[in-house]
């Protein structure tokens, strides 16, 4: 099985979805608000996701650690690290493929863009038997999947930027 859940032949994907994302974010934040956009993130975290969290829940950080080097590696102009422990998973996204090729574009982003990466993430790692924990934003941040035996704190979402021009 892919460590993805789709087939593509392209080697990466096409970087105008950035757009799309962050259009359909602007519209459930300002329709519905940032409680509905949160829902609508865990939801899609454990549900569309589902056949990759349960990848990640019987093949452990090492299947967490080969799915985020595969997605990293066929997203344009990614400058991401991934490291792997031994109770967790660190993802080190030097540069975002998404905020940069929305600030390319000359898009306006979404302030709470970076917010969905947490929201997403960690309903997918609670899928798996995981935790999720995110540092940084606006174009830098850290990921982290551990067992919750690493016992991270919880996550101060004041740790994550908001989106700045």
């Amino acid at each position: 099985m892919s460590e993805l859940p789709y087939n593509d032949s392209k080697p990466q994907g096409a970087p105008d979805f950035y757009y799309a994302i962050n259009a359909t974010f602007r519209f459930i934040l300002d329709r519905f608000g940032g409680e509905r956009w949160r829902l609508y993130l865990a939801e899609m975290g454990r549900d569309y996701f589902a056949p990759v969290n349960r990848q990640w829940r019987i093949g452990g950080l090492g299947a967490v650690a080969r799915y985020w080097r595969a997605f990293f590696a066929a997203e344009p102009g990614a400058r991401v690290e991934v490291t792997e422990h031994a109770d967790r998973v660190e993802i080190f996204v030097h540069v975002c493929p998404a905020i940069s090729h929305l600030r390319a574009g000359g898009r306006e982003i979404v302030t709470e863009y970076c917010q969905h990466c947490f929201h997403l993430g960690s309903a997918r790692a609670e899928a798996a038997g995981l935790t999720m924990r995110l540092a940084g934003g606006n174009g830098s941040c850290r990921h982290t999947y551990a067992l919750p035996t690493a016992n991270l704190p919880e996550q101060d979402l004041a740790q994550i930027e908001e989106v700045r021009p």
